[in-house]
């Protein structure tokens, strides 16, 4: 059964806001403000990515304003008396692939706890951002065109699934009619489940 069409290439922002390692304190903030965003990431030669500056590596700079000598860690006390993009970001960058699939770059943010990815190719070259609201981009699929894809790309892949209707309201997919056997259930839940916009997927099943 072919997977879904969507990678991050699909969702990513192609115009990208980024900085050079000398990139002054102030201008990388003002850029945060001007761009609406949390982060940037920071070039070396044609366009590699080699870090990236976030709020977070900002932060520090008010933490430990007057040489406050409460709390905090080493790394943070260095970050505070960071003058530039290359001695405040946060390297390696953690960076996606444009061929991707969401739900990897999902887990990618998820696990490292960031709200933005590098888009890189197969050399490190920035070619875009993707961000927590681009994964959700797919959430705004119409209903017509999730049913579609379950019909036209699940279904007519898995014979067991020819006595089904499907139909889908806000995202949320309803398969009725009867199968074979009680156990393939999942397995059909499952695959519809991975088609991208589903919100969940309801059974109103029967078995032959």
């Amino acid at each position: 059964m072919p997977e879904s069409p969507y990678t991050v290439s699909d969702v990513m922002t192609h115009t990208v806001v980024a900085v050079g390692s000398e990139a002054p304190f102030k201008e990388i903030v003002e850029l945060l403000d001007q761009w609406k965003v949390s982060a940037v990431p920071v070039l070396a030669g044609e366009g590699r990515v080699v870090g990236v500056v976030s709020e977070a590596d900002l932060l520090p700079k008010e933490e430990f304003r007057g040489g406050s000598d409460i709390g905090g860690d080493l790394a943070e006390r260095v970050k505070a008396a960071a003058l530039t993009a290359g001695e405040l970001m946060t390297t390696p960058a953690v960076t996606v692939h444009a061929d991707a699939s969401l739900a990897e770059a999902a887990r990618i943010m998820a696990r490292r706890h960031v709200k933005r990815l590098p888009v890189v190719d197969g050399v490190g070259m920035l070619q875009g951002v993707v961000s927590r609201s681009d994964l959700l981009k797919v959430f705004l699929r119409s209903d017509a065109e999730i049913a579609d894809e379950i019909r036209t790309q699940v279904m007519t892949c898995m014979p067991i699934t020819t006595g089904l209707d499907v139909s889908v309201t806000e995202g949320v997919v309803t398969l009725s009619g009867s199968m074979p056997e009680r156990g393939l259930v999942p397995v059909v839940a499952r695959a519809v489940r991975a088609v991208e916009g589903v919100v969940d997927v309801q059974l109103d099943l029967s078995h032959r």
